[in-house]
């Protein structure tokens, strides 16, 4: 019998890199935010306390074991149940994925510890980092965001523009609007201008797909989101829908679509694609984890997500 990853998840659909194998490094919902679009709910522990909250030797453990597999994926991230720039080695971790994979390095950063010079410096071992910016002042900033206590919106847009300056990888920068909360366009100017002096490789548009931590987060059209998206120099890109090439040899099973959907809601078609299985089959699996009340659906205009009951242990 196979043994069950704890620390490593997916490959999950992801809408910037196609297949992502996950790198989970913080208990559920550990985040130095609180944003009211966050797909996972609302955060469990707000800290910036940095420390060792996952065995780096053990997360290495299972890399390894996964890499031995043959497994495909086309990138590996460290994301998943919260702020992975909190774990005070995982630019280690960012290290061994370099050395051993001939798949590129992803940090999914929400750039709040990026003015610490350490933390920087462990974020340039990635090949690619994703940092946020979705507010332009500090009242906005603890709108959106709902930063912890301690942190100053000032010293977000410095340590981004200082990763800036000192990554020689690619720098991609999220925008997440909401109908109402941040999308005038008098306040996205004021994200641009920002972002201009950040000078990311690119800027990416995103809203809320997947259902959020709070019922008043409205999602923009995708007619909105181009308009949105030239007001940015250059032009902003919308986010696509994952349309990415399936892995033949992901092993799909209940505990491999549960783990999943409790850290990312998914659609039907999503998991389909992911595994490489016919829509009837996944309608099997997603029939057990109902009847055992392990996952739940959620509505999301046309689209019926499924996500976790409980958080991943």
């Amino acid at each position: 019998m196979t043994k069950r990853y704890k620390y490593i998840f997916g490959p999950v659909p992801s809408r910037r890199f196609g297949r992502s194998l996950g790198v989970d490094l913080l208990p559920f919902k550990t985040c130095s935010l609180d944003c009211v679009f966050c797909q996972l709910g609302r955060t469990k522990e707000k800290t910036i306390q940095r420390k060792e909250y996952a065995p780096t030797d053990k997360v290495i453990e299972e890399l390894a074991r996964w890499l031995a597999s043959g497994v495909e994926t086309d990138v590996i991230t460290l994301s998943g149940s919260g702020e992975p720039t909190l774990h005070s080695r995982f630019g280690e971790i960012l290290e061994y994925i370099r050395s051993n994979s001939q798949s590129p390095a992803v940090l999914l950063t929400n750039g709040t510890m990026l003015y610490l010079p350490e933390v920087r410096q462990s974020a340039s071992l990635a090949h690619v980092v994703k940092v946020s910016l979705s507010a332009w002042d500090q009242a906005s900033y603890e709108w959106v965001n709902r930063p912890h206590d301690d942190l100053v919106f000032e010293k977000l847009v410095e340590g981004e523009s200082k990763f800036r300056e000192e990554f020689k990888g690619k720098l991609y920068l999220e925008v997440f609007l909401i109908k109402g909360v941040n999308a005038l366009p008098d306040e996205v100017r004021k994200i641009a201008a920002l972002v201009e002096k950040i000078r990311p490789d690119r800027v990416q548009l995103n809203t809320a797909v997947r259902p959020p931590a709070e019922g008043f987060v409205i999602p923009l059209s995708n007619e909105e989101l181009e308009e949105q998206a030239a007001l940015f120099e250059p032009p902003a890109e919308i986010i696509a829908e994952f349309g990415g090439k399936q892995a033949h040899n992901i092993r799909a099973n209940e505990d491999a679509i549960l783990s999943m959907l409790q850290r990312r809601p998914c659609t039907a078609e999503e998991i389909s694609e992911v595994f490489d299985m016919h829509l009837n089959e996944v309608s099997k699996y997603l029939g057990k984890l109902l009847r055992k009340n392990l996952i739940r659906t959620e509505r999301r205009e046309s689209l019926i997500y499924y996500c976790g009951t409980t958080s991943q242990a």
